[in-house]
């Protein structure tokens, strides 16, 4: 196993911690992420144009490199280990930061265009994503900003953008007031709130409404929270005021809900699955229409009565950020609170110096 040089100048281990191995590379970290976002090692290798052999010798090294297994090798494909989930994780961070500064200082030589760094966590729906992502897609375009996609989780106070490891983000927000720290900016583009579904014998599965003292003191599938930490730590406040000893119970497949409800189909004892926030607040269908999404076994799909259960998704960057890249910020948002969300709250327009509350109607 390689050694690495401490900060005293002596020679360790990969498992000492506080370092970085020696030999590590940037590449090693980008045929990391390229196998973890494909799935699967062939296809990686296609889409960064390297023999199929040599990304997996690499990735191997990086392995030993750490001093620990970062993927679990099946037939099917490839699933992260704890340690790789971590490395995935930062891993997508140094890169970004890397090509950042690559395009800052293409930028101070007159070289590069403007470069727009922006956060989508997973957890998010993903028409409202799409939504997002297309808008400033197009917004940037017609500035001649160039775009950076990072995939990671955000808490309720965007730290990957107040630690200007990124310029902005889609998130949720921890409060309806927009209650961010300085020197962030944001604008709301709506409420949304989650899915319950329930055991067709669950006397509010009728209706497909359920009180939120019923949904206390059910076994409540949803999380894990690091998926999304805000609206875990929100949400099961809500449930504890109701019920002080309730807890959630982590989703089995955290990527399919068809197979999360399958399980919770066949459970021995009630359980009601949770889904994250995935409708605008009063946006659903009546209890009388059909439900389009019915899950196996006839999991019926409900709401929770009074919409206690709620998320504020919002578009936040950084204050200092250059007036065109904060323009194309607003921009996008804005056409996204006229396209559909009933109030806008805006901290201020960079240009013009707008600001308020805005209502679309």
């Amino acid at each position: 196993m390689s050694a690495i040089t401490t900060k005293d100048g002596s020679e360790g281990s990969p498992s000492s911690g506080g370092v970085t191995p020696r030999g590590l590379e940037l590449r090693h970290l980008r045929y990391f992420v390229a196998v973890a976002d494909a799935g699967t090692f062939t296809h990686a290798a296609e889409q960064m144009f390297i023999a199929q052999p040599t990304l997996s010798q690499q990735i191997r090294r990086l392995e030993e490199m750490v001093g620990t297994p970062l993927l679990q090798r099946r037939r099917e494909g490839v699933q992260l280990t704890k340690a790789g989930s971590v490395l995935l994780e930062e891993s997508r961070t140094v890169l970004s930061l890397v090509d950042h500064g690559v395009s800052r200082t293409r930028q101070a030589a007159g070289l590069g265009r403007p470069y727009l760094r922006f956060v989508v966590p997973p957890s998010l729906p993903e028409d409202l994503a799409m939504d997002v992502a297309s808008r400033l897609r197009a917004a940037a375009k017609a500035a001649e900003v160039d775009m950076g996609w990072i995939e990671t989780t955000l808490d309720g106070e965007f730290s990957p953008v107040l630690q200007r490891r990124a310029d902005a983000g889609l998130g949720w927000l921890t409060a309806k007031d927009e209650d961010v720290p300085a020197p962030l900016e944001v604008m709301s583009l709506g409420e949304f709130e989650p899915d319950v579904w329930l055991p067709p014998a669950h006397p509010a599965a009728p209706g497909r409404v359920i009180g939120l003292g019923e949904l206390a003191v059910m076994d409540v599938v949803y999380g894990p929270r690091r998926l999304s930490p805000v609206t875990y730590d929100a949400w099961l406040a809500v449930l504890r005021a109701v019920n002080p000893r309730f807890e959630f119970t982590d989703a089995p497949f955290q990527r399919s809900l068809p197979m999360t409800l399958a399980l919770a189909a066949t459970a021995g004892r009630p359980i009601a699955v949770l889904t994250g926030p995935h409708r605008r607040v009063g946006d659903r269908p009546g209890p009388a229409e059909p439900d389009l999404a019915a899950g196996p076994a006839d999991m019926v799909r409900a709401r929770v009565d009074g919409s206690p259960l709620v998320a504020a998704a919002g578009l936040a960057w950084h204050g200092d950020l250059p007036r065109l890249l904060q323009q194309v910020l607003f921009d996008t948002a804005d056409s996204i609170v006229f396209q559909g969300a009933d109030v806008l709250t805006v901290r201020r327009d960079p240009v013009t110096g707008r600001g308020g509350f805005r209502d679309p109607g």
